[in-house]
This record gives C-alpha cells, structure tokens and sequence, in this order.
C-alpha cells in the first residue's frame, strides 16, 4: 500500500511567503565554528539563532572544475528535501522526454460526415499537457509569476493574464474550420493515457487552468461589496460573493466554500480597502467533464452546433476501443518541455512536477505513473552517475513524509548538468535570487549576491499542536553558485527541525538560508 499524505504536513513552494528584503548585514549570534569547518562568523551567526536550537544545518559547496570540497557538514547525511525533490524528477524528464519534446492533444472524428455535419463523437485524446496554451504568451514561451495561483492560500499570489482556455479555443477554431459546423452526436474526453496515481497534487491526462479556478477580490469602497473576477468560467460552475469591503487597514479574511460537486462556490469575509488583490482558488473535481463542458461551449462560440447536453458527466463508455480509420480533426501542440521544466523549477510547481512522472511512464509505454521510478533510478544511475541510494523518493514534487536526500546527492546531480551540452539552459530554469521564480523576491537591494544564485529552494511546514507553533520541517536550496569572476560553484544549505511562531515569523528561516546562499557567493568571489 502507498503512503498517504497526512494533511498536516505539506509542501510549500519557497516562494509562497511574501519576503522581506535580504540586506546582506551578518546576524548577531555566537561566532562558534560548527563542525570542524570554518563557515565564518556570519553564516554561523545565523546557524545559532534561538528557533535553531534543536535543528540540523547541511551544507556542501564544490568547485566542480577542481573537485575541491570548500565546505561540507553532514553532507551525506539524510535531510527532508521539500521541493528540492523537483531537481531529481525534471533532470530525468529532461533527459527521458528531451528538453524539445511538445504535446500533441488531438481531437478525433468517429462515425461519418455529410456536407458539414458530423454523425458521430468527437474525442479529444488527452496527452498530459500541462498547461493545454493556457499559459502561452505570443513567443511561444510559458508564462508564470514569483508566487503562482497553485499557492494562491500565500501572499502575493497573482495570475497570469493569458485566457486559460487558449488551447481549447484553438482547438475549436481547428474543428469548424476542418468543415464541421453541427455534431450529431456527443464530445467525449479520453482520459486513458494514464491511471490516476495517488498522488497529492493528483495529475490527469487533461488539465486546464491547473484544476483550479480562479477567484480574484478586489476591493471597493469601504461598506461596498468586493469586487469579484473568476476564471475559467465553464458551466455548470458558479460563483457569488458576500465579501464586504472595510476600511483601510481593516482585517482582510476571505473563505471559500464549494458544493460537494465543486461546481457551486461562494466566497465571504472582509478586504480591507486600498489593498491588493486577494487571489483564491477552488479545485475543479471532474476535470473530464469540465473540459468536455469547456469544449462544447467554445465550438459554440465558434458556430459549431453540438446535440448533446453540454453539461454532465464524461461519458468515456462510448469512446472506440481504437482510433484506427477515424479522422483528426484538430490537434493543440505544446511549447517544448523545456518550458514546462522552466515552469516547475521557477515557481515549484507541484502538479507539473507529480505530472512529468506519469510522462515518463507514458513515453516508455506504461500508464503506471509510479513506472517513472524505475526511469529515474536508471537515469541517476547510468547517465547522471549519480548513487540512487542518496535519494528516497516517492512522489515527483517532495511532498512526502518517507523522502529524503543527501547534500551530496544533490550536488553531484548538479555538477552532472554542468558536463552536459544543457547546463547553462538548465541552471537558467532555476529560480534566481533577487530576479525571479521563487526566490526573486529575497535580496532585491543591496545584496552583492542578486543575479548570482540559481537555486531550487524545499520547504516543508507543518502544525506542531503541542507548542502551538509551526513545525518548519526543512527549508533547504540546492544550486549554484556564479562568482564574481564567473566560476560556477555547486551547493546545498539546508535546515531540518526548525521550530517558528506562525507563518509569517517563518519568513525569517526562508531567509536565513537565502542570506547563507549569498554569503556563501561572496566569500566565493573573494578566493
């Protein structure tokens, strides 16, 4: 039997806190050296702050070119890896799928055709397509924001402004213009390309907008109803909104509820005037059915008639056991997956991540997404030379509670990257420090370090009921480091057994390692 998630631990993506600026300043705390190696009085300043009493540091930095080990504590010690997980999943999609693989979605044509009519199904074959365009900006490139609306409980999470039904659209667009304005018959979504894995985020074969809609409140004036924007809007979804609007500096607490269904939201509370947009999101439940919905209602707005009830069930029962003889009749392409590697390495994107692995499974012909394992320990073993017994996996994004990883693991994952013809495209996938992605919103000012860390931040918090406080699990990165001469450093700074008040006292752990990871450069840049 799988593990089961919890509840009460889960994986935040590092960049779901809003940030206070890393100033670069040495923390005050005793100078004590920490394991025989020499760290330096700032860095061990920070180590020996109060809520670390209990907790463990690793750390392991590396000059891939000479092989020198310039600090290691406990680097081949296992550590709770959060979203660090994410480096070893799309370094074995990357290698597996190929960094210029696309999706292609096609729409099949089953029965016949007289004049523009259709006697018969159209089925859209779901592929795994991440995004389905919804995220594609003119350029052919993916969009994303430092904090994503898949962590829209987080402050600061915002949209991206492409229409999340862009590829369905398309999709429409191609059918009427393939000569079909009126189908006799049913739309039916194909969701056999893989079994459901249990998994937390659950990937589908079909996923528009993440499974997610959207639900952005704006505020008004104070005594006014809160302004409301929801996306996609597919029947029979509905939402309304009691959120009342207060005065400035008033207490903003906005709740979701939804229908057993999932179909029927409502949103209440209070924003506070003059503040920011509050974004928040309700799971869509039956993704089948809700595409099946999203794509009739958009052959209509094209002028293509549809016979069928628009709204129900998926009916999968009718689908051909083949597509032999049948006719395709539109297809959405994806942009290459090394913009989907982009999306899941910059903003932590768990359901991307949890995905790449039924892909695996899928391109060497298995619908078993847990087939990917075996994927992954061959490509750790014989491409990346990397010792899979450094790395305990059991989901794609680090959200697990038996995972676990060592430094030394990591690092030698990425220092494998770097003898490759993809290491400088790869390294530009992970989050920046001061830049973008998940850590583009720490050492913005001041830093001597902003531009030169590229890094996969892993966070895992959970409720600690017997103190009344956050269990702040692990908060690790794991990376490189670009000196000031242009020498390109391997790294891990991690913390696991943290202890902090509430969430936004966490902040100040997220930090901490980020101040490390900038220390760590500039010491770098000094030698």
């Amino acid at each position: 039997m799988r593990p089961m998630n919890t509840g009460r631990l889960r994986t935040w993506a590092a960049a779901g806190v809003t940030l206070a600026v890393m100033a670069g300043a040495a923390a005050s705390g005793p100078p004590a050296a920490a394991h025989g190696d020499d760290l330096g009085p700032a860095i061990e300043a920070i180590m020996h702050k109060p809520e670390y009493e209990h907790a463990q540091w690793g750390v392991l930095e590396t000059d891939p070119e000479s092989g020198r080990v310039i600090h290691s504590q406990f680097a081949n010690q296992f550590f709770v890896p959060g979203s660090t997980v994410k480096l070893i999943t799309i370094s074995s999609a990357w290698h597996t799928l190929g960094p210029d693989h696309r999706f292609t979605t096609p729409v099949m044509a089953t029965g016949t055709r007289t004049g523009s009519t259709l006697h018969g199904n159209l089925a859209l074959v779901a592929q795994g397509d991440l995004t389905m365009g919804g995220r594609t900006k003119p350029d052919g490139s993916v969009d994303y924001t430092n904090i994503d609306h898949t962590e829209a409980e987080l402050p600061g999470a915002t949209l991206t402004p492409e229409n999340p039904l862009a590829g369905i659209n398309q999709i429409a667009r191609q059918i009427r213009d393939a000569g079909i304005t009126r189908v006799d018959g049913n739309v039916i979504i194909d969701p056999r390309l893989f079994n459901l894995p249990d998994l937390s985020p659950q990937p589908t074969p079909l996923i528009l907008n993440d499974n997610l809609i959207d639900l952005l409140t704006t505020p008004t004036r104070p005594g006014q109803a809160a302004k409301l924007f929801w996306r996609p809007q597919v029947s029979p979804y509905h939402v309304t909104s009691s959120v009342r609007t207060v005065a400035s500096g008033g207490t903003t607490n906005v709740n979701v509820t939804a229908s057993p269904d999932g179909t029927q939201i409502h949103l209440s509370g209070t924003i506070a005037a003059g503040s920011q947009p509050l974004l928040r999101v309700s799971g869509i439940q039956d993704p089948n059915a809700f595409g099946r919905t999203a794509l009739i209602e958009a052959l209509g707005r094209v002028g293509v008639t549809v016979t069928a009830p628009p709204t129900g069930a998926n009916p999968q029962n009718q689908l051909p056991a083949s597509y032999r003889g049948d006719d395709r009749v539109a297809a959405y392409v994806s942009p290459p997956y090394s913009q989907y590697a982009k999306l899941i390495l910059k903003v932590s994107h768990n359901l991307g991540a949890n995905l790449a692995l039924c892909n695996m499974a899928v391109a060497r012909g298995s619908k078993n997404c847990f087939d990917a394992f075996p994927i992954e320990h061959e490509f750790l073993t014989d491409v990346a030379h990397v010792d899979p017994r450094q790395f305990q996996l059991s989901d794609g994004r680090g959200g697990t509670p038996p995972e676990r990883v060592t430094p030394k693991g990591l690092v030698e994952l990425l220092t494998y990257w770097l003898h490759t013809p993809d290491g400088t495209a790869f390294r530009k996938l992970l989050p920046i420090l001061g830049v973008d992605g998940s850590n583009g919103i720490s050492c913005t000012t001041d830093c001597p370090a902003k531009g030169k860390v590229f890094a996969k931040p892993g966070t895992i918090i959970g409720i600690d009921d017997l103190n009344q406080q956050l269990a702040a699990t692990a908060q690790n990165e794991a990376g490189y480091l670009k000196t000031d001469d242009g020498r390109l450093l391997t790294f891990f700074v991690g913390v696991n057994g943290a202890a902090t008040a509430d969430l936004n006292s966490f902040i100040s752990i997220f930090n901490d390692v980020n101040q490390i990871t900038a220390l760590l450069q500039e010491q770098a840049s000094r030698h």
